[in-house]
Order: structure tokens, then C-alpha cells, then sequence
């Protein structure tokens, strides 16, 4: 539930639909006040323990603001928080990570498992010196795929090494495709997010204008829905 909440509030943010982000960041609190209620229940902790808990990380990790440390730049300043988090990791008694990679939360949506992987490595000094290189490396991910179905038959692509090939090279695609909107500063969830709600719009565009013509979809050849499908894009960009 708090899952689904929090993709409620990402939704109505997206949406830039200020009533409805009121609305399910309110369901959110809801969701918080309730299991710290649970947790005061049990004597575990309070409220007033989550709010200054967040107060007092915020603090402790941002020196450069709060305390007299003083960042030059958005670089010095992302160190400084960084290494505050690894401080913290020793005092709580957690072990050092051996690799940049360790602690990422691998139950996040896998474009953001994969953003935070980038992210990580280029703070490591990791990463591409300029877009254009991304785009290389898009271009080469999808000519890889392409090589891998050249070399497969229509038949051979059920077998479960072709398959496990073939989805190898699509992960690399949508990875680099993931850390293309990390280099430009955008979230590849909602980047994708966008993209398929602009889809859902266009598809439902074409489907009233092919009722309104009296046919169905399933009539209609793919050469028709490929020239209303451009009908529907083309209305688009002259409305905006």
C-alpha cells in the first residue's frame, strides 16, 4: 500500500496536477502517521522520533549548509554528503563497502536500480565525457541486438539460450537508455512514465477516430492504423 501510494503522489506530480499531489501526498502522511502510531504502540518509537530523526540526518549530512564547511561547488558539495554517509556506516557499525555498487536497493524499479548504478560509477570517475558518446553507445547496443537476430532463425528464438541472448542485448539497451536521462538530469522512470502515458493518449485518439469512421481496429490493415496513428501525431503538434 505505501508502495502504490508513493507512485500516486510521482502520478499527480507528473501530471503537474497540484489538487491531486494535495490529495495523495495526503495519503502518504497517512500512511506515515500510521505506522508510527503502530510503532508507539509497541514502544518502538514515536512520530516526533521519524520527524527528528530526518531533521537531525539532514543536518548531520549537509556540513556544508548547516555547519561551517564551506562547498565551492555542486561537485565539493556531493562529496561532502558522501562522505558523511560513510562516516555514518562506521559509527552504526555497518562494514565499509568493498565496491561503490554495494547498497543500492535492488527492489527498486530496474531504470532506477540502473540510474543509481550510473550515478555511482560516474562519481567514481566512471562515465561518459559527453552525450554524443551515449548516443554511440545506444546506436552500437542496438546494432548488437540486431547482429544477435541476424544469426537466429524464427525457430531457434524459442530456444532458451537464443532467448537469454537476445533479452541480454535488449537489457543493454534500455540500461544505456537509463543512464542516457541520468546524464541529461532526468529520471528514467519519468522518462518512461511519459512516454507510455503519451502512447496511451494517441492510442485512444486513433481508436475514436477509427469508431467515428465506422470501423474496428481489428478490420482495419496495419497500413490504415499506421496513417491515423500519424493523423493523431500530426493533430497533436499542431494543437501545442
Amino acid at each position: 500500500m505505501l508502495l502504490e501510494e508513493a507512485y500516486e503522489v510521482v502520478d499527480a506530480a507528473n501530471a503537474r496536477d497540484i489538487g491531486g499531489l494535495a490529495e495523495e501526498l495526503g495519503d502518504l502522511l497517512f500512511l506515515v502517521m500510521f505506522y508510527s502510531c503502530l510503532a508507539e504502540e509497541q514502544g518502538s518509537f514515536t512520530i516526533d522520533d521519524v520527524a527528528n530523526r530526518v531533521h537531525d540526518k539532514l543536518v548531520r549530512r549537509h556540513p556544508h549548509v548547516f555547519g561551517e564547511t564551506r562547498a565551492r561547488n555542486p561537485e565539493e558539495a556531493l562529496q561532502s554528503w558522501l562522505s558523511m554517509k560513510e562516516k555514518e556506516r562506521g559509527e552504526n557499525g555497518k562494514p565499509a563497502r568493498e565496491s561503490v555498487l554495494d547498497g543500492i536497493l535492488l527492489s527498486l524499479p530496474s531504470t532506477l536500480v540502473a540510474q543509481e548504478m550510473g550515478t555511482r560509477a560516474a562519481e567514481a570517475g566512471f562515465d561518459w565525457a559527453k552525450v554524443d558518446d551515449l548516443l554511440d553507445k545506444i546506436k552500437e547496443e542496438v546494432e548488437e541486438l540486431r547482429q544477435e537476430l541476424a544469426t537466429q532463425s524464427a525457430s531457434s528464438r524459442e530456444d532458451s539460450g537464443s532467448k537469454a541472448r537476445v533479452e541480454e542485448e535488449v537489457g543493454d539497451i534500455l540500461f544505456a537508455a537509463a543512464n542516457m536521462a541520468r546524464f541529461l538530469r532526468s529520471d528514467p522512470e519519468s522518462c518512461l512514465r511519459r512516454a507510455t502515458m503519451k502512447f496511451k493518449r494517441r492510442f485512444q485518439a486513433m481508436e475514436r477516430r477509427i469508431q467515428e469512421r465506422g470501423r474496428q481496429m481489428k478490420d482495419s490493415t496495419l497500413e490504415e492504423l499506421d496513417a491515423v496513428w500519424n493523423e493523431v501525431k500530426a493533430a497533436e503538434t499542431h494543437e501545442n
